[in-house]
């Protein structure tokens, strides 16, 4: 399932939400992807769509040059913000397509919950580019699966009945194996990369009503919604969280995609 990339621009109208609700990545993942990729100590990374510094602070703090382009105004003031206590870190203003590519110039190209939102023919290319000859890339994503369990069940006839056309989208509407077997295969028809490895890290947090609500506001399919029907979609969704108890656990996996870029010829 492709996404509507007119939809990328939606975060941004809800930043500091974004920021509040949005969880981070598992360090255990971090790690990986820098032991996985074999960036030296003090190396450059490349971020693709920082949006609040979400990922950006885990690299940060661990001293590399960094620098992250971010399409969105009010995100990167506030990953901007974020990032203030590491001045080897730069937040750019700019597109990743409209970015003025910098050739062989990264150890890194890392890209968290944001890459999809790229056409592969660009994405892809544009990147392997930015990375030097020794260089990797890791993209990573959380999902949940959205287990058979009452409360989801009660969750997906609210949705059917308020907002149908998001049926969808619920957690769990794509198996975990089709959604790696489509990254595994769109990183793959690329040519660029070599093999990827794949790593899996579940995780899972308790939500109020209230913070569950905030949540899902910041999802694109939710903000792409009109007014009304929005707002009745996510006061169904409140009134199901209140029922099962006022909190919600929300199981989630954290999927890391990592590939050295192939060998190519020096020019």
């Amino acid at each position: 399932m492709r996404r509507d990339r007119s939809l990328r621009t939606t975060f941004d109208s809800v930043a500091a939400l974004y920021d509040e609700a949005r969880p981070g990545y598992p360090e255990r993942l971090v790690e990986d992807v820098l032991s996985l990729s074999g960036i030296p100590p003090g190396g450059s990374i490349l971020e693709i769509g920082c949006g609040p510094a979400k990922a950006t602070l885990s690299f940060a703090r661990r001293g590399y040059s960094m620098l992250c382009l971010e399409l969105g105004k009010n995100l990167a003031a506030l990953a901007a913000e974020h990032c203030r206590p590491y001045p080897a870190v730069e937040i750019r203003n700019i597109a990743f397509e409209d970015w003025p590519l910098l050739r062989r110039a990264f150890d890194l190209v890392i890209s968290a919950g944001a890459f999809h939102w790229i056409s592969p023919e660009i994405g892809y290319a544009k990147a392997a580019a930015a990375l030097k000859d020794t260089g990797s890339i890791a993209l990573f994503w959380n999902y949940s699966p959205g287990a058979d369990t009452p409360f989801r069940r009660a969750v997906k006839e609210v949705y059917r009945a308020r907002a149908p056309q998001l049926v969808e989208h619920l957690p769990g509407s794509k198996s975990q194996d089709a959604l790696v077997s489509e990254r595994v295969e769109d990183i793959n028809a690329s040519g660029l990369f070599g093999k990827v490895v794949v790593k899996r890290y579940p995780w899972s947090e308790q939500y109020t009503a209230e913070r569950y609500i905030k949540l899902l506001n910041t999802f694109s399919h939710i903000r792409g919604l009109e007014e009304g029907v929005r707002q009745n979609l996510l006061a169904g969704v409140r009134e199901t969280v209140e029922r099962f108890g006022g909190v919600v656990e929300s199981r989630n996996i954290s999927l890391l995609y990592l590939a050295r870029v192939k060998e190519r010829e020096r020019n």
